[in-house]
């Protein structure tokens, strides 16, 4: 059976614990969920859009979701309404599971409501599809991956056995319920009865900080970008006694950060787990042992258990030697079944056979560790010559810019928030590179804009540098 499925176990055990103090059992989280299922209407299988917040009612709606053996689509409550009406016309669910306690609903629970959309749906949904999470870090993004509740539960047991996950643990939220991360986190802990502290505070504000304190929180999780802000917080310097565990994924840390936070983590005794994952693998495919981090900060480290990685070559041949970069490849039960971009692919089962082309260049060292250098897609050409895009984000990171790269072949763009160092940053890409100034532009803006998941998003920013 899967861990939603036998939730009932842990009894009174607490589920999860908000800022207002206002505590959950298991008991309870499956009562609630299994009053979410008896509300809908059973003929045949449901579509469900989730609008998650980190609170307790949304966790009520996807493991009911999940126990009832319909398929959900997790979207932000944030989500814009003309966001909102394309998925639905493209999806067509039966219900959405919403934070507007209208009292109209076919089940209302606190401040969420279960409401027919009254769509008629022909199309069928496959028998094992249980779950869709967008790609993108666009939240109004039609495309998304299709996961089985095997995918769901190996990837959260996985997660669970490398972090030696248990009951007592009490992870904060810092990552949103929708993104495959911060879902990943949910799922891992409620495996092993854990306590889910669960905020929609940002990191930057005192409320968070105050309710990690008070909740004594175990474990955080963040991207790249938490953790550059964690930085700029001075997190150093805070006393954080009860913090056991740190993790990060959802992009590659710049090198110099990792360093400083795998040193941190030694000096105060903590597991600081550098992670690589992507949504297709339902969150997790690898990980960097902690007594490595030291060592191997810029590793993505080794495949997670259950899983395999290797690299191909551009003929699709096995790269059986070290140091030699070639495409990852990810084999394992936590693959997903394919993409959606509509409702007619709701019926499509398994295309992948559980293995994911990962569009990510990487190597693998002496010692098997791998290294991924960049993605496939982030590559150009400038006068024939092969330029990593990625790469050149990290060393204006290491040189003190705020700057992203994007651009085509023979005409890179870069985007930086440093008011007045165009002509800076042009010098030291020249001179770092080689490159010559007409091959590439720069353009200072006033923001990088980011998905709510912290993903960069290079079209928005780069849509009219290079008109």
């Amino acid at each position: 059976m899967t861990f939603f499925q036998e939730l009932n176990k842990f009894g009174d055990n607490i589920v999860a614990i908000e800022p207002g103090g206002e505590k959950y059992s298991y008991r309870s989280l499956v009562t609630e969920s299994d009053r979410f299922i008896e509300n809908l209407d059973t003929v045949k299988k449901k579509l469900v859009f989730i609008l998650c917040r980190n609170c307790f009612e949304a966790l009520v709606g996807y493991i009911g979701s999940l126990r009832s053996a319909s398929a959900g689509i997790l979207l932000p409550s944030t989500i814009d309404k003309d966001s909102l009406d394309n998925l639905t016309g493209l999806y067509k669910p039966d219900y959405v599971w919403r934070p507007v306690n209208s009292g109209n609903g076919v089940f209302n629970f606190k401040n969420y409501s279960l409401e027919r959309t009254g769509i008629t749906r022909d199309e069928e949904i496959h028998s094992d599809l249980v779950l869709l999470l967008s790609t993108s870090g666009s939240t109004g993004s039609p495309k998304m991956v299709r996961l089985t509740a095997s995918n769901i539960d190996e990837n959260a047991s996985s997660i669970a056995e490398y972090l030696k996950l248990h009951e007592d643990e009490r992870p904060i939220t810092t990552l949103p319920m929708h993104y495959s991360y911060g879902l990943s986190v949910i799922n891992s802990h409620l495996k092993v009865g854990a306590t889910l502290l669960l905020t929609n505070d940002s990191l930057v504000s005192r409320p968070f900080w105050n309710y990690f304190l008070s909740s004594k929180a175990t474990s955080i999780a963040g991207v790249p970008y938490n953790y550059e802000i964690l930085r700029r917080i001075k997190f150093f310097k805070m006393d954080l006694g009860s913090l056991k565990t740190m993790t990060q994924a959802g992009g590659k840390l710049t090198p110099k950060y990792a360093l400083e936070f795998a040193e941190f983590a030694e000096e105060k005794k903590i597991n600081f787990f550098i992670m690589y994952g992507q949504t297709e693998a339902t969150a997790r495919i690898s990980y960097l042992p902690p007594e490595d981090a030291l060592e191997k900060y810029r590793s993505i480290g080794i495949a997670i258990p259950g899983g395999a990685m290797s690299l191909i070559d551009d003929n699709g041949n096995t790269i059986n030697d070290p140091n030699i970069q070639g495409e990852l490849v990810y084999q394992g039960p936590n693959v997903m079944l394919g993409y959606a971009t509509s409702v007619s692919d709701l019926a499509k089962g398994d295309e992948l056979k559980g293995v994911l082309k990962t569009g990510d260049i990487a190597f693998y060292d002496e010692d098997g560790y791998f290294y991924v250098t960049g993605r496939k897609k982030r590559f150009i050409k400038i006068y024939g010559n092969r330029v990593n895009l990625d790469e050149i984000e990290h060393f204006l990171k290491e040189q003190g810019y705020n700057g992203v790269c994007g651009g085509k072949d023979d005409q890179m763009y870069i985007a930086i928030t440093d008011n007045g160092k165009a002509e800076a940053v042009k010098n030291i890409i020249s001179g770092k590179y080689g490159f010559h100034p007409n091959s590439f532009r720069i353009k200072e803006v006033t923001e990088i804009y980011k998905s709510t998941s912290g993903k960069i998003l290079y079209e928005k920013i780069f849509k009219d540098i290079g008109n």
